[in-house]
């Protein structure tokens, strides 16, 4: 592969109670683990979050690239990606994730829409490095 970028980010303090920093100073935040999960949640943001958030840019661009090489043209349209975590069903030591991949497409029949989202799903880069590990569940609000 011929790296075109790289994102560096640094973690320290207490993990997931602790603080992230981009490279580039961009991003610089305190976490705090979810009260879901016995943090004090907050305003903070947590890992999940972020994936959250970076799954959701990656897997709009990959659904505009999909449309645009059908020569469909999309707009109004927003991606939300909800990131879950738990232990793993057989009892295996740590925790595991899960996605669902939820997409508002005006313009486009339910049919098409599944299309280029499973399309989409082929070609992200997120949905590529997952593939396996987690969950992905699509479907189109």
């Amino acid at each position: 592969m011929t790296t075109l970028y790289t994102a560096s980010a640094t973690a320290s303090g207490d993990g997931r109670n602790g603080h992230v920093r981009s490279s580039d100073g961009v991003l610089d935040f305190d976490l705090a683990v979810p009260k879901e999960m016995g943090g004090p949640g907050g305003a903070l943001t947590n890992p999940e979050q972020l994936f959250a958030a970076g799954y959701a840019a990656c897997f709009h661009s990959a659904l505009k690239l999909v449309a645009r090489n059908e020569k469909i043209t999309l707009t109004d349209t927003a991606i939300t990606v909800d990131v879950g975590i738990g232990p793993y069903p057989d009892g295996t030591p740590g925790f595991q994730l899960n996605a669902t991949i939820e997409a508002e497409l005006a313009g486009v029949d339910e049919t098409k829409a599944l299309a280029l989202l499973e399309a989409a799903h082929q070609v992200c880069p997120y949905s590529n490095a997952t593939r396996g590990n987690i969950d992905v569940k699509l479907s189109v609000a």
